[in-house]
């Protein structure tokens, strides 16, 4: 069949929910001749971000927990590009891509939207120029490159009367990104310690804010208490109820009217959905779409949503179902084969799915879970999280790099070495001398001291 006459169905975004749809599809509905499938992501790979925090701490490295998208599809084709817009009405998506940013116009006969959330700052003086975030690989390797700057600079000298500033974590947001997070750098920070000879464990101040009640609120009070009281143990401050007012150059403001002197505030405390879904004519709640329990767009024929920018509802509580990766994958699968009904004249099922549990891991071997209502705390819920999530990363060649990966941290202590991405300092000079025409810019003299 011509490739005008072939049925054409795009998927916007590569997360846990674009991605697994799109993986279900290649097995199925991509072996047919007549249809041709795309997806597109900015990216090309999957970032598995449950295990984003161990990049970030040094516990994995940084390639161990993604996975090109190349390799996971045999017959979807992907395209790597920013999605620019979507019409609805002509059924075209406008993406970019290229050195240069040039746009191309996709056509579609059936649309699957799942291009997830990203860091909402809520208009926060001085937080999107200052703040750091944990939402893509480059974030955690940013993070680690900051926290090991941090460490070098408070070691000098000359920096002996400014090393308070230095030497203060901030983490705003008490949820599962902030606690793992914070869980993970106060362990690598005052592991590294050792390694500085002007530094001391004593000088570090670690704190979370969270505006809630108890931290991790997802898991029950029981277990938020459980945590917060281990990682008080360990030095963490944590301050509840407090939110963040504002950043300055000095620090971070409190709600409290306390002022924090911190170099590094790592933001966690708030995500939206994509902006590109702020133009489409569909309703929509809090910028996420609403889509019926066959995850399909009312009122849009062939326009699906799923994962964090879909709110899909719950037939059994009459409320809607949470945006967790869990339910990302499930709704992929769901999807996969309603889209396949719908192009071969089957019978669609809803989506019905409850929550099986929820995991974090706090630092040193140890972790909280809720699984089937039953709480776990301590080793063994850290030892169920690493095996759940070990099963849940796509590929054995991944899984077999991570699982070596846990085996040395046993053996060796966390790296220290940042990872600089600026090119290598470099001279132009005549041929016959060097002192004719040598030039060495500012830059890369900094570069070289």
């Amino acid at each position: 069949m011509s490739d005008s006459k072939k049925t054409r169905i795009l998927i916007l975004g590569g997360g846990f929910a674009g991605l697994h749809a799109a993986i279900h599809l290649d097995d199925t509905l991509a072996r047919d001749p007549d249809i041709e499938i795309t997806l597109i992501n900015r990216e090309n790979f999957f970032l598995f971000t449950p295990m984003l925090h161990e990049v970030a701490a040094s516990d994995l490295d940084l390639t161990n927990i993604v996975n090109p998208v190349r390799k996971l599809l045999k017959r979807v084709n992907f395209f790597a590009g920013d999605v620019e817009s979507i019409d609805l009405k002509c059924k075209d998506v406008v993406v970019s891509h290229g050195f240069d940013h040039h746009h191309h116009n996709l056509h579609y006969d059936h649309l699957v939207i799942g291009l997830g959330s990203i860091t909402n700052f809520y208009n926060l003086p001085g937080l999107a120029e200052r703040a750091l975030t944990m939402k893509s690989l480059g974030d955690a390797i940013h993070l680690r490159n900051r926290l090991i700057a941090l460490l070098e600079e408070a070691d000098t000298e000359c920096c002996a009367d400014v090393r308070g500033p230095l030497l203060t974590l901030v983490v705003a947001g008490g949820g599962f990104a902030g606690v793992e997070t914070i869980a993970g750098i106060n362990d690598f920070m005052r592991e590294a310690m050792r390694f500085y000879s002007n530094l001391r464990e004593d000088m570090l101040r670690v704190v979370l804010v969270h505006p809630g009640d108890v931290i991790l609120p997802e898991l029950g009070k029981k277990l938020g208490l459980y945590t917060q009281k281990k990682l008080a143990e360990r030095g963490v401050e944590i301050q509840v109820n407090v939110r963040v007012s504002a950043v300055t150059e000095r620090g971070v403001e409190l709600s409290t009217g306390e002022m924090i002197e911190t170099r590094a505030l790592i933001w966690t405390a708030g995500t939206s959905p994509n902006p590109v879904l702020d133009t489409l004519p569909c309703v929509k709640e809090r910028g996420r779409l609403r889509v019926n329990e066959m995850l399909q767009v009312p009122d849009w024929p062939g326009v699906w949503a799923l994962g964090d920018c879909a709110l899909v509802p719950n037939g059994n509580s009459g409320k809607y179902h949470p945006t967790t990766a869990q339910h990302a994958l499930r709704e992929s699968k769901v999807l996969a084969k309603n889209l396949i009904a719908a192009l071969r004249n089957g019978t669609m099922k809803p989506f019905s799915f409850r929550t099986i549990g929820q995991l974090a891991a706090i630092g040193r071997r140890t972790g909280v879970a809720n699984i089937f209502g039953i709480n776990f705390s301590g080793f063994l819920a850290w030892w169920l999280w690493r095996t759940i999530y070990l099963s849940k990363l796509p590929r054995f060649e991944k899984k077999l790099r991570v699982a070596l990966d846990w085996t040395l941290d046993l053996l060796f202590t966390k790296d220290l070495v940042q990872f600089q991405t600026f090119r290598a300092p470099t001279v132009s000079h005549q041929e016959n001398g060097m002192e004719q025409d040598t030039l060495l810019s500012p830059m890369k003299v900094a570069q070289v001291s």
